[in-house]
């Protein structure tokens, strides 16, 4: 393909990307296919001679587009949403086309200042300390595994990197509402599963500092080491936010490291009307949110940030020969930041998210959908149907459908699975105290109050649909 050629089909995917956001509205939310289904259309062998662009479009949207779960959709209330929008599109674009390897300053120093620079903006708009740095991660789950190998070697003044765990018995602590990341992350830093402790909730979900004070004190007792706690401004089932403040004062008293995982709801935090949950986050050691949940930015951009950069640096920086730099020592070199080397231009589209839509707007889109979902939680309320099942604290509701026989838990599971199959919207669930619970999350860039409304009128009807079966 010469730059005539690729010029021609770039114009006709724009013309696709067009057409496929304008017309969402009427695929299939989830995909149906089968296992194996998307897997046979393709030869056994890849082809021996070049394959045409027009070719390969036909097979992209004959083949793959019925495969896709579209994440996009203003029906998608799943999971947490992986919300996009134009602006970062247009990111994406300029940054495939410049192709950068950013891995140090040299390499593109634009890309390290540009990631300075919108680390800062958030950081101040959010009303995080000032004396926070922050770094682009490309997601959560690595940012908490940076966390914890960093709390690691502080922990061991920096002896594990040298000489390995060796029998020591380091403790990590969070709520048995933890996110998956952390057990993986506890595991890969080489700590063992068995050295994360989770520690029971109360009844909105959050940490019972209770429990997790004489867990501490027990492990002090059995000769384990405690190193640090993972802390949680909105847990992936319910939202539940733990008492950062108490954490704190355990942080203290014991030596441990401090941890926030927000990455999800960290993004509400550039609300004036979400900042007391700023109070005591000054003493944390590091925070991460995720701007590609739910600020509008493509997935990969997880924000990191900590309190002493030095000692992310000290834990991860090496520097061999071939990257050796007469600017070290007085740039950024994010490299030493984290785990891989290879870094995207992850900064771009960020900072064309919160320059194109500006502060204001970005507030007015979270205001939005905080305040859809509370009107989803007056209809359920309202409803003699369904009952909420936490208290909404963002912008996910969870709740459930009541059987008239009692076996709520089998209507649920019927409910959920009737309505992803219709492909009219997709949901997903949780349990809350063995309870099966639906879960539903009003985080799409591009969904109206419309769209909350015919998801409501569409649970309704199903639900009925079923108790009369």
């Amino acid at each position: 393909m010469d730059i005539i050629e690729f010029k021609k089909n770039a114009y006709q995917l724009i013309d696709w990307i067009s057409e496929y956001y304008q017309n969402m509205d009427d695929l299939p939310v989830k995909s149906n296919v089968k296992p194996g289904d998307i897997f046979q259309l393709f030869p056994q062998t890849p082809p021996s001679k070049s394959t045409s662009f027009d070719e390969q479009f036909d097979q992209f949207k004959q083949n793959i587009i019925p495969g896709i779960t579209h994440w996009q959709h203003p029906m998608f209330y799943a999971y947490f949403p992986a919300s996009t929008s134009f602006h970062s599109l247009l990111g994406e674009m300029m940054t495939a086309a410049l192709g950068a390897q950013c891995m140090i300053w040299d390499t593109s120093p634009a890309a390290a200042e540009l990631e300075e620079k919108v680390c800062q903006w958030l950081r101040d708009a959010m009303g995080l300390p000032s004396f926070w740095e922050g770094v682009i991660q490309d997601t959560a789950s690595t940012a908490t595994l940076s966390a914890i190998i960093t709390a690691r070697e502080w922990k061991t003044n920096f002896q594990t990197n040298k000489g390995g765990i060796d029998g020591q018995r380091l403790r990590f602590y969070a709520s048995s509402e933890v996110h998956s990341s952390v057990e993986k992350g506890v595991k890969i830093a080489g700590l063992g599963a068995n050295n994360l402790v989770k520690i029971d909730v109360d009844e909105q979900g959050a940490i019972r500092t209770d429990v997790l004070r004489a867990a501490i004190e027990s492990d002090i007792k059995m000769g384990f080491v405690p190193t640090g706690i993972i802390g949680a401004l909105g847990t992936t089932g319910t939202t539940a936010v733990d008492p950062i403040p108490e954490l704190v004062a355990l942080k203290k008293e014991f030596d441990l490291w401090l941890h926030i995982d927000a990455a999800y709801a960290g993004s509400a935090l550039l609300l004036d009307e979400y900042k007391r949950f700023l109070n005591g986050l000054e003493d944390a050691d590091s925070f991460v949110f995720n701007a590609h949940k739910w600020l509008f930015t493509h997935f990969d951009c997880s924000i990191y940030f900590v309190k002493d950069a030095d000692l992310l640096k000290k834990t991860f920086e090496i520097n061999p020969e071939y990257l050796k730099t007469d600017s070290r020592g007085s740039v950024n070199d994010y490299r030493d930041w984290g785990i891989p080397l290879g870094r995207r231009f992850r900064a771009l589209k960020l900072w064309m998210v919160i320059t194109g839509f500006g502060i204001d707007g970005l507030k007015q889109k979270l205001r939005e959908h905080i305040h859809w979902s509370s009107c989803l939680e007056d209809w359920i309320k309202q409803s003699s149907y369904f009952e909420m099942m936490s208290d909404r604290r963002f912008n996910l509701v969870c709740f459930r459908a009541l059987s008239p026989e009692g076996e709520h838990d089998t209507l649920n599971q019927q409910l959920l699975e009737s309505l992803n199959n219709s492909g009219v919207l997709y949901m997903t669930h949780t349990k809350i105290n063995g309870s099966y619970t639906l879960r539903l999350v009003t985080g799409q860039t591009y969904m109206t109050f419309d769209h909350v409304e015919r998801a409501w009128s569409e649970i309704e009807k199903v639900y009925h649909q079923l108790i009369k079966n």
